[in-house]
C-alpha cells in the first residue's frame, strides 16, 4: 500500500503519493506558489486559487498528484481520468483497454478506444503504436 501525504487549503486536499512521482518537474515550475521542493513541507496548499491548484495537479504525468474536494458531499479522491487497464503482454507490447486519448510528439491528439498496443521495445516504425518489430528484434525475450 502507497502512503500519501495529504495537504489542504480548506476547499481542496492534494495526495502526493511519493513512490509514483517520475520528477517531472511540471507542478513545481507550473506552480511554483504552491509546490516547493526545497521546503518542508513542499506542498503549500494555501498558496494559490483552488482553481490554479486543481488544473496544476491534472497536469501531473504519472499520477503521484491527485485531489479530492472538501466539504459537505465532496466527492472522494478526483483524477477526471477514465478507468483504463494496461496490459504488459509477455514479449510484447503494452495493451491498453478502455478509451485514451494520446498526445502525440508534434501535439496533435488521436482518440482509441477498445484496444492500443504500444511500442515498449523501441523498434516499431509507427511509434507509439507496435507494429511487430520486438519479434524482429528480440528485446523483449
Amino acid at each position: 500500500m502507497s502512503k500519501e501525504h495529504t495537504y489542504t487549503n480548506g476547499e481542496v486536499t492534494i495526495i502526493w503519493r511519493k513512490e509514483r512521482c517520475i520528477h517531472s518537474t511540471r507542478c513545481w515550475k507550473g506552480l511554483p506558489a504552491v509546490f516547493q521542493p526545497g521546503q518542508r513541507p513542499w506542498i503549500k496548499a494555501e498558496g494559490q486559487a483552488t482553481e490554479a491548484i486543481i488544473a496544476q495537479v491534472e497536469q501531473c504525468p504519472s499520477g503521484a498528484l491527485t485531489y479530492r474536494m472538501n466539504g459537505e458531499g465532496a466527492a472522494e479522491e478526483r483524477n477526471d481520468e477514465a478507468h483504463v487497464r494496461m496490459e504488459v503482454t509477455p514479449g510484447g507490447p503494452l495493451v491498453l483497454h478502455g478509451d485514451v486519448d494520446v498526445v502525440l510528439p508534434d501535439g496533435s491528439t488521436e482518440h482509441r478506444t477498445g484496444r492500443s498496443a504500444f511500442c515498449r521495445c523501441g523498434a516499431s516504425a509507427n511509434k507509439p503504436w507496435c507494429d511487430g518489430s520486438h519479434r524482429r528484434v528480440g528485446t523483449l525475450g
